[in-house]
């Protein structure tokens, strides 16, 4: 029979053995881990890279890319757990009661947190149906800008006096985005009531055509200038509306570049842009009496 002190030491060896191994295993399983993340990362950015060099097409790269960077997340999410529950596993805490746990949790924060939940089931919508990419610029509710990141949370958006607008899905009822295939310059010229239109219209149409003719403008102006003619009468001018149709986002660029030239045409014409006036009659003189 061997003396206690040895079973003691027999049972330290093997208490040591088995925490070695299991510190091992552990280590094994965050290595094993960490590179199934960088594995995934590096797949679906190279699946990312191929279909956008094979469309070629630069609304199928920014989709790509927007959903690339969501798959890589949701990739670093999930293995991550799985590592994290093995690595319990291994420290002798049961999984099962974890899960369960977070069964019943998960059911509360589902009642409790509608508005969170409401928000990754919008923005996976929001990403399938390629609502909204990286690099469009949009108008959702309120907010209006560049989009500079789509996650299933939110949309950072970055509007033109570089405000950043971080925006909920959950919040998002309509989407209005100004950078799919085409957009109008739509420009309405204000001209005085003496002016003929017809002169009017002609020299719009001339620095149309001179715009269109311009290296400049070759790429972002798809089509010649429709003018649609006189919108409306205000109070003080005539109101006479065109459109460019140009490429995406460069509508405010033509309408800018059209506006400066044609406002030197007009000076160089006499063609006059009126201000507001007001016309003041003075009433009848009232009857002397005697």
């Amino acid at each position: 029979m061997q003396p206690d002190w040895l079973n003691l030491a027999t049972g330290d060896l093997h208490a040591l053995d088995n925490g070695i191994k299991s510190a091992l295993r552990i280590a094994l399983i965050i290595v094993a881990a960490w590179w199934g993340i960088v594995l995934s990362q590096r797949a679906i950015r190279a699946l990312r890279i191929r279909i956008a060099t094979r469309f070629g097409d630069r609304e199928a790269v920014q989709r790509a890319e927007t959903l690339g960077r969501v798959f890589r997340y949701m990739a670093a999410v999930a293995i991550s757990l799985v590592a994290g529950m093995l690595v319990l596993a291994e420290l002798g805490v049961s999984v099962a009661p974890i899960l369960g746990a977070a069964g019943v949790v998960g059911l509360a924060v589902g009642f409790g947190a509608q508005a969170l939940v409401k928000d990754y089931f919008t923005g996976f919508f929001l990403l399938i149906e390629n609502q909204i990419r990286q690099g469009d610029v949009v108008q959702l509710g309120d907010h209006a800008g560049l989009v500079e990141e789509v996650t299933l949370r939110y949309v950072r958006l970055r509007d033109y006096d570089g405000n950043v607008h971080f925006v909920p899905n959950g919040i998002v009822t309509s989407v209005v985005n100004m950078s799919r295939g085409f957009a109008y310059a739509v420009v309405d010229v204000s001209v005085a009531y003496k002016e003929n239109l017809d002169r009017v219209m002609t020299v719009m149409k001339d620095v149309a055509a001179g715009m269109r003719a311009d290296a400049v403008f070759l790429d972002r102006i798809v089509e010649d200038f429709e003018l649609a003619g006189v919108e409306r009468w205000d109070d003080s001018a005539v109101i006479v509306r065109g459109r460019f149709k140009v490429a995406p986002l460069q509508q405010w660029d033509v309408k800018r570049a059209f506006l400066l030239r044609l406002k030197n045409r007009f000076d160089a014409e006499g063609i006059e842009i009126p201000f507001p006036q007001l016309a003041i009659h003075p009433g009848a003189r009232p009857l002397a009496t005697s």
